[in-house]
């Protein structure tokens, strides 16, 4: 049987888990999580995201070899609306 090697990600604001699990080839993103242990974590999130190398993917992904399956934490806040408020608050002192 062949199998393949990914590492699973997962990082909040105070830790960052990182697991490496060996799989059949053939396996999906779902299935990465599950033997991860941090699907329990992705459900918690309630967001769905995932990605792979930064790019969001679908939990029915398959994976290659060395991937790296990123779980994504919702935001706090738009990345655009900060750059907003940084611009007027430099504006304002300068």
């Amino acid at each position: 049987m062949n199998t393949i090697a990914v590492e699973v990600v997962f990082a909040l604001p105070e830790r960052q888990t990182l697991r490496r699990v060996v799989l059949p080839a053939g396996s999906n993103v779902g299935d990465a999580l599950a033997a991860s242990g941090l699907a329990e974590e992705f459900r918690k999130l309630g967001s769905g995201r995932v990605g792979i190398f930064g790019k969001t993917v679908p939990v029915d992904r398959t994976l290659r070899e060395g991937d790296r399956v990123e779980v994504y934490r919702p935001l706090r806040a738009d990345p655009k609306d900060l750059r907003r408020i940084r611009a007027r608050k430099k504006r304002a002192e300068g």
